[in-house]
């Protein structure tokens, strides 16, 4: 299998997240000593330094800190934390077959599009663990109110992987109007947490584990759609797919 990763864009987000966490440290920190000027100086200031050090430097500071900690627990999220996905899914992937080709962050809102001798997938992921529930296109994550009080904090909260991946699914669909019209895109839902406990009850779309090792995986569920329903891209098709999404030929 061919595994073609969007490099400069991790390596670029990467950087961002970083950025934003150092800034963040930076921007509590200046809020924190002007918050306590008095104490940390020792000094008595004027009332007019006193009502912008004490008074509008941390009204102006502590709100842009605040907001560039959420952006940065999300960008670390997303490009930084691990397990990786893209990593995960090329790692169960393998032994799909030479001709396959798993595209990672090049077709947004897909980040992960897998064409495979058995048919054309849009990817989501998520990174969850601890027990979820799937119903149809309804999630559950059983937690306490303090634990979903932390969780938007820490932007971890599940959403609705179902109308991701489906909404995923019609972009790719949108992209191959022109080349392959005839084939159908998969939507599928990828967890990537080997300590992820799935209940998956008639879901609307199919979840997975990245891991092949843990049922059900993703590989399997590739291998699974029968015969008579394979309908992929051909070399050419695949070729004229990657131009279309500005991939340069490895």
């Amino acid at each position: 299998m061919q595994v073609v990763n969007n490099e400069a864009l991790i390596r670029r987000n990467r950087r961002i997240a970083q950025y934003l966490f150092f800034f963040s440290l930076g921007a509590l920190a200046v809020g924190f000593i002007a918050t306590n000027f008095r104490l940390i100086s020792g000094t008595q200031p004027t009332d007019t330094t006193l009502l912008w050090v004490e008074l509008a430097l941390p009204a102006l500071v502590l709100p842009i800190a605040f907001v560039s900690t959420l952006l940065s627990v999300r960008m670390t999220n997303l490009w930084v934390r691990l397990p990786r996905p893209e990593v995960e899914i090329a790692e169960g992937l393998k032994g799909i077959g030479n001709k396959a080709v798993f595209y990672s962050y090049y077709h947004f809102p897909a980040r992960h599009v897998l064409i495979a001798p058995q048919g054309v997938f849009a990817i989501v992921t998520r990174f969850q663990g601890g027990v979820i529930i799937n119903e149809g296109n309804k999630w559950r994550v059983p937690r306490l109110l303090i634990s979903r009080i932390l969780s938007f904090f820490r932007f971890d909260n599940l959403g609705n992987p179902t109308i991701e991946a489906l909404a995923a699914a019609a972009h790719v669909k949108t992209l191959l109007a022109e080349i392959a019209p005839d084939v159908p895109v998969y939507p599928v839902i990828v967890f990537v947490e080997k300590r992820v406990k799935l209940t998956v009850t008639n879901p609307d779309v199919p979840v997975v584990h990245a891991q092949n090792t843990l049922k059900p995986g993703l590989k399997d569920y590739v291998k699974s759609i029968p015969k008579n329903a394979q309908k992929t891209l051909t070399p050419e098709q695949i070729t004229q797919f990657a131009t279309l999404s500005k991939i340069e030929a490895s």
